[in-house]
């Protein structure tokens, strides 16, 4: 949509300099997602891979698990007072024998923490409706070397970021470390949500051999996701939640911390990590 980003004048100050000169900003506007029609979820986005990102969100819901499950995904015309199109407003259509969970305004108990209704019963919820049991999938094993190699590899295609210093990002790796996708917002979690938004577009669910590294901190919201699309590993330049860490032990989730350089924190799931036997040792 060309909305990646605006143009906005700023008072500059550097070292007792002061200019004035237009500055490149990130985009923010809120996406509505409609489920068949009816509203379901409002969240604030940068504009683009919208469909990706509808989609994507309704796999963390546990609405879509696969491509056959998606219809179609438009852009509701007539979406304000006077008819226009804002394209604001998207409407997933699902396949007619996709079961539609009970939209009111609980929703489902295994949704985002920004809802307020994480807590013991979202841990269940989500181990429960997963529909592709990592603990059950075919055995990852990367390096720390390998994990090390990944966030300055992220950093070198955060294109947007190189203009605004304003986005998240999240990407998606092959065991062997291979980059397979990357996508920026506003929203760490809208970030995750393209990335699997377009894997169920093309078919790839579950990402049972990929690693999700994501540019911020850990939450709970972020494992929940890697899980409800099969993502074996999750690894973050900065901090998990305490959540995020039960879920991850609860699930099979293998959780990656504070990477950064060559240093890291495994906080479950370490089977995963190839370690060599001195260092294992030690």
């Amino acid at each position: 949509m060309g909305r990646v980003t605006e143009r906005r004048k700023v008072l500059r100050i550097r070292d007792g300099a002061v200019s004035s000169r237009p500055d490149t900003l990130v985009a923010e506007e809120p996406l509505e997602i409609r489920l068949n029609g009816r509203p379901l979820a409002i969240t604030m986005r940068t504009p683009g891979d919208d469909f990706a990102l509808a989609a994507g969100f309704l796999v963390s819901e546990g609405v879509l698990g696969g491509q056959r499950d998606l219809r179609n995904i438009v852009y509701c015309a007539g979406a304000t007072a006077d008819g226009s199109n804002t394209y604001n407003v998207v409407d997933v259509q699902t396949a007619p024998d996709v079961v539609i969970p009970d939209i009111t305004l609980e929703r489902n108990v295994y949704t985002t923490s920004s809802c307020g209704l994480c807590g013991k019963a979202s841990l269940d919820a989500v181990r429960t409706t997963a529909r592709w049991p990592i603990a059950d999938m075919p055995p990852v094993r990367v390096t720390p070397e390998l994990l090390a190699s990944l966030p300055d590899r992220l950093r070198a295609a955060q294109r947007v970021f190189d203009r605004t210093g304003g986005l998240h990002a999240a990407a998606l790796f092959s065991e062997e470390g291979e980059l397979l996708d990357v996508r920026e917002d506003v929203g760490r979690h809208n970030a995750v949500d393209k990335l699997v938004g377009r894997a169920l577009q093309n078919g790839d669910l579950p990402l049972s051999r990929t690693i999700l590294l994501v540019s911020g901190r850990a939450s709970f919201e972020l494992a929940q996701k890697a899980v409800m699309a099969g993502m074996p590993v999750l690894a973050a330049v900065s901090a998990p939640s305490s959540l995020a860490v039960d879920l991850a032990a609860e699930t099979g989730l293998t959780l990656v911390g504070f990477l950064r350089g060559s240093s890291m924190n495994v906080y479950a799931g370490e089977d995963r990590i190839a370690l060599r036997a001195a260092a294992a040792q030690g």
